[in-house]
């Protein structure tokens, strides 16, 4: 596991109006369908200033630790300058320390299964902002790497 410290950067897209859980897998379901939202409505061709095609997909506002309630994100590194549409949100994403891990497999039980990894180390979680990149490395369905940046205290 590869610690770091990232810069702040600005994302825009859109943000679960209700916080979710993982108790009795409902993150799963919830993410799940909001994931097809931002698919299906074509939000990334819809974001302005896009640094790139990469997909974040953020979990903040915890509630406490990784069974607590939670937020939601999904959208793109975008120019700090950028004005959010209407019809989106944006999340700044301050400067943190983080573990980076690298989900590899099948999608998307090769993501659930770095979760439950990270749920069952010991790592000195922030529980600020976590967050994975989907890349061009996580097209491939059945041979995806997705990168996790987890908030870590020093």
């Amino acid at each position: 596991m590869e610690k770091l410290r990232i810069a702040e950067f600005k994302l825009i897209g859109l943000k679960l109006e209700k916080k979710t859980t993982n108790e009795g897998g409902q993150s799963n379901i919830d993410c799940g369908i909001f994931w097809q939202k931002f698919e299906t409505e074509n939000f990334i061709e819809r974001i302005p200033n896009k640094l790139s095609n990469d997909i974040y997909a953020v979990y903040f506002d915890y509630e406490g630790d990784y069974t607590k309630p939670f937020s939601y994100f999904i959208g793109c590194k975008v120019k700090t300058d950028t004005d959010t549409p209407n019809d989106m949100a944006r999340l700044i994403i301050p400067e943190d320390d983080y573990s980076k891990l690298i989900a590899k497999g099948k999608m998307p039980d090769c993501v659930t299964n770095a979760w439950k990894e990270i749920w069952s180390l010991k790592i000195d979680r922030a529980y600020k902002y976590d967050f994975e990149i989907y890349d061009e490395r996580s097209k491939d369905w059945s041979n995806a790497e997705v990168e996790i940046f987890v908030s870590s205290n020093k």
